[in-house]
């Protein structure tokens, strides 16, 4: 059974009503998984090899890069939500850049939306995009 599959998809409405930080604290969680998840199908190594090869994949600055690759490929609605999220404003960490760090939380708020809204498939195909760029 799968977890992201077993709930009931919220309404495009409902899932705007969460704050940009909400949304971009699942989106973080499930961008993480799907990194973890592809890691790990790829390679049979330890665990902290594994965690290593994932942090380049979950840090801020390879998610506001992410963003740009997959720009052209957001509808307006999509570019709505991940704006949200990147002008959200929350305490940035003093290991990472601002602008960056804003990027990446836009892209996680995107996550978490189309998670809400049941949109995995839609998450899957810009994960790809990221993923191998």
């Amino acid at each position: 059974m799968d977890i992201l599959t077993t709930l009931s998809p919220l309404k495009k409405a409902q899932a705007r009503a969460y704050s940009p930080l909400t949304l971009a604290f699942l989106g973080d969680s499930y961008y993480e998984l799907m990194v973890r998840q592809r890691i790990t199908l790829e390679h049979n190594m330890s665990a902290n090899k594994l965690h290593l090869a994932a942090v380049k994949k979950v840090r801020a600055s390879f998610q506001a890069a992410a963003c740009e690759k997959i720009a052209e490929l957001l509808t307006e609605e999509e570019t709505e939500i991940l704006k949200r999220g990147r002008n959200a404003g929350g305490a940035v960490p003093r290991s990472s850049n601002p602008a960056e760090y804003r990027k990446a939380t836009g892209l996680e708020a995107l996550l978490g939306w189309l998670l809400l809204i049941g949109e995995t498939k839609r998450a899957e195909e810009l994960f790809e995009v990221i993923y191998n760029s």
